[in-house]
């Protein structure tokens, strides 16, 4: 029914992962899985909703807190994870990294502590250090049946006063992990336990694969706490900006929506940005389905290629998003060589693990959410450039 697989060109569209490749990776004419925005068209049914809102001729001052907006995301909780939420607790924002930082800023003092989950997505680290509080990392420890949280870290963590929010990724980026009911109750408790509040960021929520099951935070919240979305990821649509969430106490509420109002001057969003929000939630499933597909596809492609090629690396797909968190440590390869390669000679660009702290050498993150013809040539690419090392 959908077309994933023709190639639509970005260049000159102001694109960052095509146009402002040379930012990061120092050379502009690279094939670029880089940042996690998609190269596929958005849904169609979003594209009318917005040529018929630009129809509409008159782009003025919105407003987010309208029914349409709250029916469409109380619908797609109940529908894709059969969540009921309560839409009194939704609260808007320009993105979800903003609505990151407001909170961090509403729940703890310069200098405390957040603790965080590592390897972790890089702007975790930024948003922290840029507001004056310092990373707390609790390592994750990859083990035969995936991706695991060491609990007893992670509770010497929280039982520190001076530790006073656990932010958390849901699914999890880059490892692609996805927190099953019993570790996000685990997590509930001892952040009841030790007073510790919770930030939720599930922007990665609908792309979770095969029997894995995305449980929202709010099924399991037990002290103060938010959960943070938008549908830019799933529909590729970040450039509309906006994002909302919920937040589960009236103060905790009324102080964001006062600080987004008052001292940012934020409370009007992006008209185009609840277009299309309410156009993915209520008419957007069956494309999604189709890129869900699309994107399995591609990894499972990935898998095979590495695997048949460097038998030793056992490479599994992530239980969740469109990024290849990909373990080229039984390679022996360094980290800074492989880039130089991939750049210099591969003219590719895919994103080193240490972006994403300390933890992430050895690693690769890899965007698979293009069309195959694409990936085809990135993955080659990669296995050209491990094979120029060996």
């Amino acid at each position: 029914m959908f077309d994933f697989s023709t190639v639509v060109d970005r260049h000159g569209t102001w694109c960052t992962q095509w146009d402002y490749v040379a930012d990061r990776f120092g050379a502009a004419d690279l094939l670029p899985f880089t940042i996690s925005d998609m190269d596929f068209a958005t849904a169609p049914c979003i594209t009318e909703a917005l040529h018929q809102r630009i129809n509409h001729g008159v782009l003025g001052y919105s407003r987010w807190k309208n029914d349409e907006f709250l029916a469409a995301v109380e619908h797609w909780f109940q529908q894709r994870f059969n969540s009921r939420i309560d839409t009194n607790a939704i609260v808007y924002g320009p993105s979800v990294i903003y609505m990151v930082s407001e909170l961090i800023r509403l729940w703890s003092t310069p200098g405390e502590g957040i603790v965080v989950h590592t390897p972790a997505y890089d702007a975790f680290y930024k948003t922290i250090e840029g507001n004056d509080r310092h990373v707390v990392p609790v390592a994750m420890e990859k083990q035969a049946s995936g991706w695991q949280c060491d609990m007893a870290k992670l509770e010497a963590a929280l039982s520190q006063p001076s530790n006073t929010v656990l932010l958390l990724c849901s699914p999890q980026n880059p490892t692609g992990k996805v927190w099953t009911r019993d570790e996000l109750q685990t997590m509930a408790e001892l952040c009841k336990r030790y007073d510790v509040a919770v930030i939720s960021d599930e922007i990665h929520m609908d792309m979770v694969w095969g029997n894995h099951r995305h449980t929202p935070w709010n099924e399991v919240a037990r002290s103060k706490w938010a959960l943070l979305t938008s549908a830019s990821k799933s529909f590729n649509i970040p450039a509309l900006t906006g994002a909302y969430g919920l937040i589960g106490d009236d103060a905790s509420r009324h102080a964001y929506l006062n600080a987004l109002k008052g001292r940012d001057g934020l409370s009007s969003p992006s008209v185009l940005a609840l277009t299309a929000h309410i156009a993915a939630y209520q008419q957007g499933e069956p494309w999604l389905d189709g890129l869900r597909d699309y994107l399995e596809s591609n990894l499972r492609y990935i898998a095979e290629k590495l695997n048949s090629t460097f038998p030793n690396l056992h490479w599994q797909p992530p239980e969740a998003t469109y990024l290849a968190w990909i373990d080229l440590r039984p390679l022996n390869i360094d980290d800074n060589a492989l880039q130089k390669v991939l750049i210099a000679q591969q003219k590719v660009a895919i994103m080193p693990g240490f972006t994403y702290g300390a933890e992430g050498n050895g690693f690769v993150r890899l965007n698979a959410g293009c069309p195959r013809s694409k990936l085809e040539q990135g993955v080659q690419r990669l296995i050209t450039g491990i094979k120029t090392l060996l």
